[in-house]
């Protein structure tokens, strides 16, 4: 994208130097007019006579008394205004589009920019057709939705247009066409969908098309070969389908083809050959096929070649020389396998590595070391032996991630304080961790977890630390919990280790903490009280420890908390009824897990364990994202279970079970209309299981074994599905066609023998009569006998 930033400046300069010239003369009163008017509608009641500091970028100079060619922000061509430069003066106005009406009554405006001003709204489409001199439109940055107006397409003079970072929906039309004069078209990160029209073809001047990020689909237009000067094409994100153009090599002057993250297939064209002037290439995750093409590194150009993420084979008896000097190269997912190839060392410009996910073994190269790298990522190889300590002393390295490999030994000092990034977990490294780590001030993201780390004095990363991610799970570390990691850190996962102690009470500095996860260790003491001052957190994981006490009645203050498990600890008391206030719990998440989105580099969030089903499985960050679940089993819980957590209608597990729980069902959990998993085996319960049971549509997995209960088992729904007597035993005196056990209701008594001929009715009636009348004379005779 800086190609393209270098093309809007560039355009923007030519802009100033030729529409810069000021005179004496003044500017037209009714141009003056509508950007004073601009300037009221943006301020408003705001605005004082007296008042000019007020006013963002240069707007101060806007006044009655000047002349408008004189202002800030403002060219002219003699008394026209030409050009207004608006980019980022109002963002936080929060302003719609209507403000840019007086605005687009200059007619003579040949340069508008707009960009980064967060206005709202649809783009005024009635309104640009006065602007037909316009040659320079930028709109990116904003919030602009709907459609493009179809009058834009009218701007037949216009040279740079760019609607990205918006919210635009809808297709791009065929009246694209009318943009004949157009040189560059950017529309990237909004929500277009549909197929690019054939028309495109016909803007024999493009020479930078970029739409990526949208919901594009479809193929690649023939047509788009027609655009012979065509420097720079980004269709990546989108939903492209089908094979790549076969000539799309004859666009020689593209200097970046960009196409990855589509759904492309068959082989890469051998006319890409012809691009001798191409310098970046990306083609990776899409679904492409055949043997590597290693006549690509003839491409002398080339600097950036990123083809990982498809189902190329690379040929491993072909000896490489590359032509060209790479600065970035991706092979992931290549079938590259032996060593690390040797020609890479041969790159001396190489920035940027990836070759995950191949079949490499061996030793971390020393030339690799010495290298300094940005970005070295080798992660999913058979890699073994431990890290040159070259490789901690590089000035440059930000990201290295070398997970699921078979390194091994103990970390070096580390004197870098480059890296950001440092993704090391399933492998087999030992020993402590340096202290020095915790002098890489530019760390975010550490992930060292199911390795054999031990030592019983973690690095103390301190409040002014930027480290946002630390998962140390699954290794041998122990001592009291660490507690000094930075202000920003969001998630924090110690689990499966050594730790013990109660937990330090500085936890509740993290505020922006949203994931803890610290199951499996010895930690003791009471439940701690301050967990209700970490109001971001929507994960906490405490599950295998000692710790005792009763639940805080404050933690329902946690309105964000999706996923609470305290089982197989010692807390005793009652559940505190304002569990059932946990918002997090109540209502459907509306948004994700900030986790695998505020780094821009693609980290891979570990499953979370639960117990589900009495089995323990992992969570995926997707489905951690929707689900909800509460688990206080294996505890020392007593007293009633709450009527208020029927009212948690997001749950999908509810695990109480192993406590001293007693009383009777609630007849709200009825309407925990999404839970999936309830659990409220061994306690003391009593009583009928409610009837509402009926209304849980979602439910495959009971368990209301080893409890008091008894009476019918409901029907019905789902109720008819859990047939398992094991989800029954050990109660009272349950009955129902879930266990082949008949209730007494259920039970009809036998009726009277059925006859073989009806006896007509005077028979019956005789009878009728007959018996009273025969039954008081035989009365009669025994008492006179």
């Amino acid at each position: 994208m800086a190609t393209l930033s270098l093309l809007s400046k560039s355009y923007y300069i030519v802009f100033v130097l030729s529409l810069s010239f000021i005179g004496s003369f003044p500017c037209l009163d009714d141009q003056r007019e509508a950007l004073l008017e601009f300037k009221d509608l943006l301020f408003g009641e705001l605005m004082t006579d007296n008042s000019t500091d007020m006013f963002p970028g240069g707007l101060e100079t806007w006044n009655s008394s000047s002349e408008c060619c004189q202002w800030a922000l403002v060219e002219c061509n003699s008394q026209q205004v030409t050009g207004l430069n608006l980019y980022s003066v109002f963002p936080t106005l929060g302003k719609t589009s209507t403000v840019l009406a007086p605005i687009f009554r200059i007619k003579t405006l040949m340069s508008l920019d707009i960009s980064y001003n967060s206005i709202q709204g649809e783009i005024p489409g009635i309104e640009l057709r006065n602007l037909s001199e316009l040659v320079y439109l930028d709109m990116r940055g904003n919030s602009f939705n709907g459609s493009i107006p179809l009058e834009l397409f009218h701007l037949a003079n216009l040279e740079f247009l760019d609607l990205s970072d918006n919210m635009i929906e809808g297709v791009l039309p065929n009246d694209v066409v009318g943009l004949k004069s157009l040189k560059q078209l950017s529309l990237d990160a909004n929500f277009i969908h549909g197929e690019l029209p054939e028309e495109i073809g016909n803007l024999i001047e493009l020479k930078q098309f970029t739409v990526p990020g949208n919901q594009i689909s479809g193929r690649i237009p023939l047509s788009i070969l027609q655009l012979r000067k065509l420097e720079v094409l980004n269709l990546q994100n989108n939903s492209f389908s089908l094979e790549i153009p076969a000539d799309i090599g004859s666009l020689v002057n593209l200097t970046t083809l960009d196409l990855s993250k589509n759904r492309l297939s068959g082989e890469i064209p051998s006319s890409i050959r012809k691009m001798r002037k191409l310098e970046t290439l990306q083609l990776e995750n899409n679904m492409l096929s055949g043997e590597f093409p290693t006549w690509l590194f003839d491409l002398k150009e080339m600097k950036k070649l990123h083809l990982g993420g498809n189902k190329l084979a690379w040929n491993n008896n072909l000896a490489i020389e590359p032509k060209c000097k790479l600065s970035s190269l991706s092979l992931r997912s290549c079938s590259v396998k032996g060593q690390i190839p040797s020609w890479i060392s041969n790159q001396t410009d190489l920035i940027y590595l990836d070759l995950s996910e191949n079949d490499l073994e061996g030793d971390f190269p020393q030339w690799l070391a010495e290298r300094n790298l940005g970005t070295i990522i080798l992660s999913d190889n058979k890699l073994t032996g431990s890290l040159p300590s070259q490789l901690f002393q590089s000035r440059n390295l930000s990201v290295l991630a070398l997970s699921r490999n078979n390194f091994s030994g103990e970390w070096p000092e580390i004197n870098t304080a480059s890296i950001m990034v440092l993704l090391l977990s399933e492998n087999n490294f030992s020993g402590p961790l340096p202290k020095s780590i915790s002098n890489i001030h530019r760390l975010l993201l550490l992930d060292l977890s199911k390795n054999s780390f031990s030592g019983n004095e973690f690095p103390a990363f301190g409040p002014d630390s930027l480290i946002a991610f630390v998962d140390v799970s699954s290794n041998n570390f122990s001592g009291k919990v660490p507690s000094d990691f930075g202000l920003f850190t969001v998630m924090l996962s110690l689990s499966q280790n050594g730790f013990y102690g109660p937990l330090p009470e500085n936890f509740s500095n993290l505020i922006m903490l949203e994931h803890l996860d610290l199951h499996d260790n010895n930690i003791s003491g009471e439940f701690p009280a301050f967990f209700s001052q970490m109001s971001s957190v929507q994960v906490l994981i405490l599950r295998n420890n000692s710790i005792k006490g009763s639940i805080s009645s404050d933690l329902s203050s946690l309105s964000s908390l999706r996923i609470l498990d305290l089982s197989n600890n010692y807390l005793k008391g009652e559940i505190p009824q304002s569990l059932g206030n946990l918002t997090g719990m109540i209502e459907t998440p509306d948004a994700p897990l900030r986790l695998s989105e505020i780094f821009k580099f693609p980290v891979e969030i570990h499953d979370l364990i639960v117990n589900w089903k009495k089995a323990k499985q992992g969570l995926s960050i997707r489905n951690r994202d929707i689900y909800t679940f509460l688990d206080l089993s294996k505890n020392r819980l007593s007293g009633e279970i709450p009527h208020s957590l029927g009212g948690l209608k997001s749950l999908k597990l509810l695990n109480l079970s192993f406590n001293e729980l007693s009383g009777k069902i609630p007849i709200s959990f009825g309407d925990l209309e999404s839970v999936e998993t309830l659990d409220l085996s061994h306690n003391c319960l009593d009583g009928e299981i409610p009837g509402t049971f009926s209304k849980l549509l979602e439910l495959n997995y009971l368990d209301l074994s080893n409890n008091k209960l008894g009476g019918k088992i409901p029907g019905g729904s789902q109720m008819d599905t859990l047939v398992d007597p094991k989800m029954y035993a050990n109660n009272s005196g349950l009955c129902g066609v879930q266990i082949e056990v008949p209730c007494e209701e259920d039970l009809v008594p036998p009726g009277p023998p059925l006859r073989k001929k009806q006896e007509p009715m005077y028979s019956w009636i005789a009878t009728g009569v007959g018996y009273p009348v025969g039954f008081l004379s035989s009365t009669a005779v025994m008492y006179v006998l």
